[in-house]
């Protein structure tokens, strides 16, 4: 699997919480289009069939790329000592 890029990621999920939010208030089928759509879009960035394992899998993403960035942050630290 092709890892998502961390900002279009977390672009994505924050559209994903939007549209869902819109749907909640006020169901329309253009607020059910629209959190299908970043559903879809979701599931095919993450590689994941069901929109509840697309976010698990992002959260996963997102939690790893912190960890390379804090040991990539350590390792240049290290270089410069």
């Amino acid at each position: 699997m092709v890892v998502p890029a961390e900002n279009t990621l977390r672009t994505v999920l924050a559209r994903f919480a939007q549209a869902r939010i819109d749907h909640d208030i006020r169901p329309t089928g253009a607020t059910s289009r629209a959190l299908e759509d970043v559903s879809y879009t979701l599931c095919v960035m993450t590689g994941c069939q069901d929109i509840r394992d697309a976010l698990e899998t992002a959260d996963t993403l997102l939690a790893a790329g912190g960890n390379r960035q804090a040991s990539a942050g350590q390792h240049d630290k290290a270089l410069a000592a």
